[in-house]
């Protein structure tokens, strides 16, 4: 039977990883809870989305103090992804929490997602160097006096929107999905720039996404506190540790791993049981037959 052990010794293992490779821990955490533990697939979620709300805060306090954060972008982004998660909520408890089709829509979703990150992961170092190309360090966004996102509100708002529903329903993508579309709407913005600046924007969004679920009953606070209480030191340890480890090597077991869960879950989304009548329901309806009969 699981118990606070295995789910601490959950947090530990997705911490140090997180802590190792930075990979964000929801696409990690969720599939694990879901596979390994049969935890339901919108309890895993919103429980995840809280999770990856407070074990990121950490990181951005980190991220604001040394400056890497571009406000503008975060905050246009969280124009469009926040209103977005609360709509794609909003449908999702009225519209398709009853329905036996919620679950595999979760889990499906769950499997694009983990695909999309996990081959991020596996050739992100080839997708840096593409966008290389078109960056122009003679005017880079960071030393210019005058950055601005004037001009490409509408697409940050836009992917903003993008991230808010793919979050909210999968809670996978605010970290690697997000990274890439900085990277391709500001090639000429330093990766550190655009790594502190997903990171600010995935605390708001997943602090809303999980809130949302929050209020439908979709968080275990009891799984919610073992987790952390596993993945806050292991996120610590991982990252003083981490320029001893192999880090591509073990960035590029993740994405395999991701990639091959994400697969799964798209071939083989967790399906709800047809809801059969009780016994005793079914009795009553045959003695009214009868007696009308008679």
């Amino acid at each position: 039977m699981v118990g606070p052990v295995e789910f601490i010794l959950a947090g530990v293992l997705v911490g140090f990883c997180v802590g190792i490779t930075g990979v964000g821990g929801g696409s990690l955490m969720t599939p694990i809870l879901i596979s390994l533990f049969r935890i339901e697939p919108h309890i895993a979620i919103g429980t995840d989305l809280l999770y990856a709300a407070i074990s990121k805060f950490c990181g951005s306090l980190v991220h604001a103090r040394k400056l890497n954060i571009v406000w503008p972008i975060v905050l246009w982004l969280a124009l469009g992804s926040i209103p977005a998660s609360f709509a794609t909520h909003w449908v999702l408890d009225n519209y398709l929490s009853s329905s036996t089709h919620y679950k595999a829509v979760l889990t499906m979703v769950l499997g694009f997602m983990l695909t999309i990150t996990g081959l991020s992961i596996m050739f992100r170092a080839q997708i840096e160097k593409f966008f290389a190309k078109f960056r122009d360090k003679k005017h880079d966004d960071l030393l210019a006096e005058n950055f601005s996102i004037e001009g490409k509100r509408f697409f940050v708002v836009f992917m903003g929107i993008v991230l808010g529903i793919f979050v909210t329903l999968s809670s996978v993508g605010a970290g690697a999905f997000g990274i890439m579309a900085l990277i391709l709407m500001f090639p000429n913005l330093p990766m550190i720039r655009i790594i502190g600046s997903d990171v600010v924007h995935a605390v708001l969004l997943t602090a809303a996404a999980g809130f949302a679920h929050m209020t439908s009953g979709n968080v275990d606070f009891h799984l919610l506190g073992w987790l952390l209480t596993g993945s806050i030191p292991a996120i610590i340890v991982g990252t003083l540790i981490s320029s001893h480890m192999p880090e591509k090597l073990i960035r590029k077991v993740l994405g395999v791993t991701l990639f091959a869960l994400g697969i799964n879950f798209i071939v083989h989304p967790v399906k709800s049981k047809p809801v059969e009548k009780p016994h005793t329901a079914m009795l009553i309806s045959q003695q009214h037959t009868q007696t009308s009969r008679l």
